[in-house]
């Protein structure tokens, strides 16, 4: 039986590959995209007001690519107080320590220089996540699921601060009368956003004066020998 061209030619034809690497980096950026409008919208119109329609219109998208984006609203502004911490969307799925604003903490050996390397990374940080962490708390006294994300943030927090109290103590660098849970205390009461906001927001402080507090303070609160 002859074979038709049109038969033929489908045999013959280049079969297109399935670009799975270039799907998944769309879907990324979408993603992306949809978080920063999410942090927008959140910070216009606050948490309440602020509708999957609205954000999707304001990330260019249709309402069921945002839900199959995220899990829902509370998702979005957990992915955008990650986003915030983190510096970007795009960001936020590389682990904490190798973060380059991290990394230089890790890396440091000099534990006065750690904490200065510390201390330059909260500016920007509060500058970003502060004003979700607002709207955050306003919303989670009527959503359980906002009150357990935000006490979600506040654990993470703690963790990470824990592991720089561990890794000054490990180096010997820790005041002989601290434990490496009373250094964390220290590290998170010094570095609330509470003081960010009344020095810098409240107070009119530039982000390198926040910083060389920050620095002198810890140093002088948690190392045997500040210099």
């Amino acid at each position: 039986m002859p074979v038709s061209f049109s038969l033929m030619m489908e045999k013959t034809r280049p079969r297109r590959r399935y670009d799975a690497p270039g799907r998944r980096a769309q879907k990324e950026q979408t993603r992306a995209r949809i978080v920063d409008a999410a942090a927008r919208v959140f910070l216009e119109r606050g948490y309440v007001q602020a509708t999957i329609p609205l954000i999707a219109a304001e990330a260019g998208v249709a309402v069921e690519t945002v839900y199959r984006s995220t899990s829902g609203k509370a998702g979005l502004l957990e992915a955008a107080v990650q986003a915030a911490l983190a510096g970007g969307a795009e960001r936020a799925e590389v682990p904490v320590e190798h973060r380059p604003g991290i990394a230089r903490v890790i890396e440091e050996r000099d534990p006065r220089r750690q904490l200065e390397a510390y201390a330059a990374t909260q500016p920007g940080v509060w500058s970003r996540v502060a004003p979700l962490l607002r709207v955050l708390d306003a919303a989670a006294t009527a959503d359980e699921s906002l009150a357990a994300l935000r006490e979600a943030q506040a654990v993470q927090r703690l963790d990470g601060l824990r592991r720089l109290a561990r890794l000054l103590d490990e180096r010997g660098a820790l005041r002989p009368d601290l434990s490496v849970e009373r250094a964390a205390d220290i590290l998170w009461a010094v570095c609330a956003q509470a003081n960010y906001d009344s020095l810098v927001t409240s107070r009119g402080w530039t982000h390198a004066e926040y910083r060389t507090w920050l620095a002198v303070t810890l140093a002088h609160s948690l190392l045997a020998h500040p210099g």
